[in-house]
């Protein structure tokens, strides 16, 4: 019988391991590939903070899954994991629902011989009251978007005179990555919006406060590269509060632990990441306090081999003799993404499983179109800071590689070219 993998989860890791699989296993009939998800298409997740800005038109930057299966050579679900038999070796997926609450596909089995669990991270609130009900987060794509209407809708009132003093205020909470580049985008936002007419409120009325808990904004990355990145923010108006851990959200403010009240009217959690709270307890496996699946060098569960776990939902040895484990970043999935290729083709000639050893090539942070800054690292130039023009190259390049696998070269062109004769018929920000 044919070998059947299924991959749970079609983030940027999921998605291209199946597409990869598919193109070499299911297109020679050596294996069957199904991938799983509970939508039905796909956003690359770095670019949900320019979604939520409105300098990003996710429909026109999504990929069907249905569409990439049929010409990858796998077979797409639309479901969302709910449970695990691990000894009869099959998922169950929770019904589907439409719009109005009636059932669109029906709870459901799934067999597999291999499983790969690659279901990614939300953001962590680590429990602080009132932040579930009172920010907005960045998890998915329609959470981007829901943020991006609340935007439009707090500055046509304002532009209206209906709010009560011609501001917005904006409070982003968590300074990493996706804090970071949210800030910069938004401010980018403001001065489109006046250019489009919305003049009664200038750029300068948006006030926008990124609050971290620790030392320094970009706490992951080195210090020099959070130092230039904060005196940019502070540049472009954005009031930044580090060493500041935030106690309490209210509707209408956030509290911090030292009693200061930071007034606003939009709030934004992008603070910590956990795996969904299912993992905590499926069917035995072992996992840790976050819900991260553990799972050995090999990218296997510690309690069964038939059953893979990568990305953020995982938790990997770094394998460097700490107790460290690989860091929730796009590059790390794409590496195990790229073992897991191997592996997988490895465990159906019965040879043994290569181990994962992470590599840090760096990292780049945009600050929309004002700056960005970054470093390269590698065997041959060691670490080179970026900054400016060639870093925003850089960064972009990213997203490009990430079309490439999935696309190919010549199809990542077109796109290119597509983007590019857009950019000069559209409006530069989403407008609705």
């Amino acid at each position: 019988m044919t070998h059947r993998i299924v991959i749970v989860g079609g983030g940027a890791g999921g998605l291209e391991l199946a597409t990869r699989l598919g193109r070499t296993l299911g297109k020679r009939k050596q294996a069957s590939i199904t991938l799983v998800d509970a939508n039905l298409t796909h956003i690359w997740k770095p670019l949900l903070h320019e979604v939520a800005s409105g300098s990003l038109n996710s429909s026109e930057n999504e990929l069907n899954y249905v569409a990439q299966a049929k010409w990858n050579h796998f077979e797409f679900q639309l479901g969302r994991l709910c449970g695990l038999d691990r000894s009869a070796r099959s998922i169950r997926l929770a019904a589907t629902l439409d719009e109005d609450g009636a059932e669109l596909l029906p709870a459901r089995e799934l067999a597999y011989d291999s499983l790969v669990i690659a279901v990614g991270s939300t953001t962590n609130d680590f429990g602080t009251p009132g932040a579930a009900e009172n920010c907005m987060f960045l998890d998915t794509r329609e959470q981007a978007e829901r943020f991006h209407r609340q935007l439009l809708h707090h500055y046509l009132r304002a532009h209206a005179g209906k709010s009560d003093d011609g501001h917005i205020s904006v409070a982003i909470v968590g300074a990493g990555a996706t804090g970071v580049e949210l800030a910069a985008e938004l401010h980018h936002a403001a001065h489109e919006l006046a250019a489009y007419g919305l003049s009664n409120i200038q750029p300068q009325n948006m006030r926008i406060t990124l609050i971290e808990a620790g030392p320094r904004v970009l706490p992951a990355l080195p210090e020099r590269i959070s130092q230039p990145v904060h005196r940019t923010l502070e540049q472009l108006g954005v009031t930044v509060l580090t060493g500041t851990p935030v106690s309490e959200v209210r509707a209408d403010a956030l509290l911090t632990q030292n009693g200061t009240e930071v007034p606003a009217s939009l709030k934004v959690w992008a603070a910590g990441i956990r795996a969904p709270a299912l993992l905590g307890d499926l069917d035995g496996l072992e996992s840790n306090r976050i819900n991260q699946l553990l799972v050995r060098s090999t990218l296997q569960s510690t309690l069964d081999d038939n059953i893979f776990a990568f990305g953020d939902c995982a938790a990997c040895p770094l394998g460097d003799g700490s107790e460290r484990n690989v860091p929730p970043r796009a590059q790390a999935a794409h590496q195990q993404a790229s073992l897991l290729v191997r592996s997988l083709k490895q465990r159906l000639e019965g040879k043994p499983l290569p181990e994962f050893r992470y590599k840090d090539y760096g990292s780049l942070i945009s600050l929309s179109r004002f700056s960005a800054v970054g470093n390269l690292m590698g065997n041959l130039m060691g670490s080179v800071k970026l900054e400016g023009w060639l870093a925003r190259m850089f960064y972009i390049s990213l997203y490009r590689m990430h079309q490439m696998a999935l696309y190919g070269t010549f199809r990542m062109l077109l796109l290119m070219v597509a983007d590019r004769i857009g950019r000069s018929t559209e409006p530069r920000l989403k407008l609705h």
